[in-house]
């Protein structure tokens, strides 16, 4: 009896990449994991590693390099390669050779007749989420940014701080761009049901005024921080990245804030942006279309516009 293995690659072996598949062997998502770089002795370095963890974990998952070739029966392929921004670049600035290393792993992994999932994590996301939409000729649904999901995390985070509670039980999103346009929509944020704005008012000798446009802004800036630092962010982007896994493998309707193509919704057509989705076996199933206030309407449309900008500068490259 021939038993289906779920098999998900990853396209990029760097720190990103890496983290990702040691964060899906740790939880036991899938059977198989391949490993594809262009430096192909830095892949097969991290599979020997990751296949050196097993004997520790729950489950066997069989960790293997791989080739573009090779990805025709796998069910979601997850794109890390690109060239990290430089100091005093933004992601956009990346834009140009970002689109020119994910054309040249999209095309062949389409030739080899990958019908699956491609996970975007490669920046400007948003953009090259859009990119790998036009020349993959896949359905929208199966084209997913990571978007402003780790975006989201970090801001649950710099709340939690302030009023101490735990991030979980904070439902906020950040939305727009996955960069510094980036907004939130501040009327839907709720604490364990309660309004921030309504917890704010009603603790004003406890906390003091918030600054919420400060608290947008270090959202937009915290991984800029943690570059500075460290030199890149990777396990937040990692554990963000499994999340979406596990709510397509696993048919979650998990609602996380992804890169998808609008058409229609928030009164925008043909452009990919952070929004709140619900997530399954279907990629993205629906888009949640959340009400915002006049004033966060215009601060998403100002976002859209920078995307918008620069997407139309890819895409009419398109040959």
């Amino acid at each position: 009896m021939a038993l289906d293995k779920s098999k998900i690659a990853i396209v990029g072996a760097g720190l990103v990449g890496s983290t990702t598949a040691f964060s899906l062997i740790t939880q036991g998502v899938c059977d198989e994991i391949l490993m594809i770089d262009i430096n192909k002795e830095r892949a097969y370095g991290e599979v020997m590693d990751l296949n050196h963890c097993i004997e520790y974990l729950n489950r066997n998952t069989n960790v293997i390099t791989g080739t573009y070739e090779n990805c025709k029966d796998v069910d979601i392929v997850v794109i890390t390669a690109g060239l990290p921004p430089k100091p005093g670049q933004t992601r956009l600035d990346t834009l140009d050779l970002s689109a020119q290393i994910v054309e040249s792993i999209v095309n062949p992994i389409i030739k080899s007749g990958f019908n699956g999932y491609f996970i975007i994590v490669s920046n400007p996301v948003d953009i090259i989420a859009h990119y790998v939409y036009k020349i993959s000729g896949l359905p929208k649904n199966h084209i997913i940014g990571t978007g402003t999901s780790v975006d989201s995390a970090r801001l649950k985070n710099f709340i939690a701080d302030l009023i101490n509670v735990d991030p979980r039980s904070i439902q906020a999103y950040s939305m727009g761009e996955h960069g510094d346009s980036q907004m939130v929509p501040w009327s839907h944020v709720t604490v364990g049901g309660k309004s921030f704005n309504t917890i704010l008012e009603d603790n004003k000798n406890l906390l003091g005024k918030v600054d919420l446009d400060k608290l947008v802004l270090d959202t937009a800036r915290a991984g800029w921080e943690v570059y500075d630092r460290k030199g890149t962010t990777y396990y937040a982007i990692a554990a963000a990245t499994v999340a979406i896994i596990k709510a397509i493998m696993y048919n979650e309707n998990k609602i996380i804030p992804v890169s998808t193509l609008l058409e229609g919704e928030y009164g925008e057509y043909d452009v990919f942006c952070g929004v709140p989705c619900v997530l399954n076996s279907e990629g993205v199933k629906d888009i949640l279309e959340i009400h915002l206030t006049d004033d966060e309407l215009n601060k998403f449309k100002s976002s859209i516009n920078i995307i918008r900008e620069y997407t139309d500068k890819i895409i009419k490259k398109i040959k």
